[in-house]
């Protein structure tokens, strides 16, 4: 028997996607915590964290071609399905670049708010924190989400971040949540 009270209980998705480098999980950091201000219901996940939940093989066997990602992007859109219908408030921080799962979580999950934040190439050599793009360059990494492994950049993101120079994270998550609260 079901409680139709818990049933019916809806949360909400904001997808934080871009390419790797682009500040989604700084920008989803923020974002939970100016949201924790006016609500307990949330909950912020993030790709490279989900991977290593997910993937059973060593970090170096995991696959990074395009069938590997789109399964676990949809691993990710699911797990926020979930969290979201139990009604929380879903932050994920995650490339997850592909048609089919924008397409899915339009269709799927509730009250969903996509966020792409574009960044330059140039830009995120420059960042590189996780030396990503130097061991492309070296010729040590294959399957680089938007060098060598093409992504689909969000055709109808609720809200499109172009990169600007010191621009304040802060600031950046507030008009996110603006936007999130006013559409």
């Amino acid at each position: 028997m079901t409680n139709d009270k818990h049933t019916q209980q809806k949360g909400s998705v904001i997808w934080i996607t871009g390419l790797s480098g682009s500040g989604k999980t700084t920008l989803a950091i923020e974002v939970v915590s100016q949201l924790t201000d006016y609500s307990k219901d949330v909950v912020r996940l993030d790709g490279d964290e989900l991977r290593e939940l997910f993937c059973m093989e060593p970090p170096k066997l995991q696959g990074h071609d395009r069938n590997a990602r789109l399964k676990l992007a949809m691993q990710y859109a699911r797990l926020c399905r979930l969290l979201s219908m139990q009604g929380l408030t879903v932050v994920i921080a995650t490339i997850s670049m592909f048609r089919e799962v924008f397409a899915w979580n339009r269709a799927h999950l509730p009250d969903y708010f996509e966020v792409y934040l574009k960044v330059p190439i140039e830009e995120l050599r420059r960042r590189d924190a996780k030396g990503i793009y130097r061991r492309f360059d070296a010729g040590d990494l294959l399957n680089v989400a938007g060098l060598d492994l093409p992504v689909d950049e969000p055709e109808e993101a609720d809200l499109e971040v172009i990169f600007e120079p010191y621009q304040s994270v802060a600031e950046l998550a507030r008009q996110l949540i603006l936007n999130f609260h006013n559409r």
